[in-house]
């Protein structure tokens, strides 16, 4: 149809859909809607795209910015940001700024609202065409594309489900847009129901979206969902299940889904791995990438270069820092040299972070201090570092000067790292149950990308590769909004969330050679007690008389 990209919702749609507080209120408007449908056959594809309009794409998680922030990947440089609330503890069910509760049930009610009214959508195309003309050829791509929407909608309603119950555990459940008659005040439904909802909903419509948008003939689609893209939420929910924070008797079933679940993307045979990491995550690179299954089309924009370019760097603001807990985690690739911490380490810490003395958007970076990025300057990091992955080099902020971004969903790295996981879990490093490949394998091909090129793994057993994948995800997925939910499912929130982020100080010495040494920047906190699941909203508490139970402690 008409769109190019699905950010270009139309306000008529906004208005008629987000009139609702939330997906368990009705909204009598939509009724009104029925005789504009009936004229205008466009506003099939108004509604069929409403569902869109509510995915957050990760620039934007709390501060505006990334939620590396409430992680020991990073510290947000404003001392007035809405990560501190996470991480000093005093978050609550009154004053959550990584909430999305209401945002996921209006996805839901939107994606409900185009199965439950568009059933006779292929009628509803015909009026006012002649089918018999040349509109016929016409008519009969509306109809494809408007079944494949309707796919969509079902597998987006998963979608929505997978994000509320990866923060909030069990919450409450509907499948349909509820009448004015009906109760709208439900009880929360079970963690492992809903995953079996989700599950059902993408093996049954799977086969009914897109099968590749890009070598579609529909190809300025791509960006909705396809076959892949539904199949990686399968294969992340169902990790996720298996985990230990939702599968405390480590069932080997649950983790044998898991690998299956994320096999079956790898058996698409549709993906591989970039052979420029640098360039994967940043401008309009990153959906045309081989790599990227899902990537949310954001329009052109500086905002991210805005919020986290240098401070000395015109325009920039810090922004979110990359802390020292991830960058001594990174492995050397040679020896290491002792007067330039930096030289000899895996290259992805050159793709991601930007240290002293690099030369960047034209400048040498000066984190020393008394360097222009240096610690006591106003603004300045308070880790040493500055971000460098997802930002497009030498971007004139001074002039507005804006570029094509994506938020990378999912891509193939993520989907060989899910299959290591669940696959060393069910089976142990070596054992490839007919797949072609064992956990260590995919672990091997992560590392041996081209321009990584890391030496692989060495473990001996199912415990020392558990410890080399979660590193591995800490390395290859950093800043990419995994590490938050990785500590939690894995249970290990409590250990990384709940003691000092660390940064660098650089001293410069006078032979013009630095010194190195770590800095504590803050405490953290992360009450284990209550902290493994979002609060549910307390105005959703109160709104149900009772009916909906918080989650314990908040």
């Amino acid at each position: 149809m008409k769109k190019t990209y699905i950010i270009s919702i139309c306000l008529f749609i906004s208005f008629i859909i987000v009139g609702c507080s939330d997906f368990l209120d009705t909204n009598p408007g939509t009724r009104l809607t029925d005789k504009i449908i009936a004229t205008d056959y466009s506003k099939v594809w108004d509604f069929g795209y409403a569902p869109y309009l509510y995915l957050k794409d990760g620039f934007s998680s709390i501060d505006n910015n990334l939620l590396a922030a409430i992680t020991d990947e990073a510290e947000q440089t404003s001392t007035s940001s809405n990560a501190e609330l996470f991480n000093n503890g005093s978050w609550s069910a009154y004053n959550n700024p990584a909430d999305v509760y209401s945002n996921c049930y209006k996805g839901i009610r939107a994606a409900s609202y185009f199965i439950d009214n568009f059933k006779d959508y292929k009628n509803r195309l015909a009026l006012n065409r002649d089918t018999i003309s040349d509109h016929q050829a016409q008519y009969k791509k509306d109809i494809s594309d408007i079944g494949w929407m309707r796919a969509e909608a079902h597998i987006l309603r998963s979608w929505y489900y997978a994000e509320l119950i990866k923060r909030y555990g069990d919450v409450p459940f509907v499948n349909k847009v509820l009448s004015i008659n009906e109760n709208t005040i439900l009880p929360r439904t079970n963690y492992d129901s809903i995953v079996n909802y989700i599950v059902s909903e993408i093996d049954l419509y799977k086969d009914s979206v897109q099968l590749n948008w890009k070598t579609s003939a529909f190809i300025s689609y791509d960006g909705r969902i396809d076959k892949g893209a539904a199949l990686a939420i399968k294969a992340r929910v169902l990790l996720y299940a298996a985990s230990p924070l939702h599968n405390p008797s480590n069932d080997i079933n649950k983790w044998t889904k898991a690998a299956n679940a994320a096999h079956d993307v790898i058996a698409l045979k549709r993906y591989s791995l970039d052979a420029s990491y640098s360039k994967l995550f940043v401008s309009d690179y990153t959906a045309k990438s081989n790599e990227s299954i899902w990537a949310i089309r954001l329009g052109q924009t500086n905002t991210l270069e805005r919020q986290n370019y240098p401070i000395a760097t015109i325009g920039g603001k810090s922004g979110v820092t990359p802390s020292q807990n991830l960058a001594s985690d990174y492995e050397y690739k040679g020896t290491p040299n002792a007067l330039n911490p930096y030289i000899n380490l895996d290259p992805r810490f050159g793709f991601s972070i930007v240290t002293n003395g690099d030369t960047w958007n034209g400048r040498t970076i000066q984190t020393w201090d008394g360097g222009s990025d240096g610690l006591y300057n106003k603004n300045a990091s308070k880790t040493g570092y500055y971000l460098k992955k997802f930002l497009t080099a030498n971007i004139n902020l001074s002039v507005d000067t804006k570029y094509q971004r994506e938020w990378m969903v999912f891509r193939y790295a993520d989907i060989l790292l899910n299959y290591a996981e669940a696959m060393n879990e069910a089976f142990g490093p070596d054992i490839d149950n007919g797949f072609g490949m064992t956990a260590r394998q995919a672990v091997n091909a992560v590392r041996a990308r081209t321009g990584v090129a890391m030496p692989v793994v060495v473990a001996v057993d199912k415990t020392e590769m558990r410890i080399k994948i979660k590193h591995e995800r800490k390395i290859e997925l950093a800043f990419e909004d995994h590490r938050y939910w990785d500590l939690i499912r894995w249970k290990d929130a409590e250990k990384e969330l709940n003691k000092p982020l660390l940064g660098i100080k650089s001293v410069k010495n006078t032979d013009g050679t630095f010194t190195y040494s770590n800095i504590e920047v803050e405490n953290r906190v992360f009450d284990a007690s209550k902290m493994y699941y979002f609060p549910i909203p307390q105005v959703e508490i109160v709104k149900s008389n009772g009916v909906l139970i918080q989650n314990v402690n908040w």
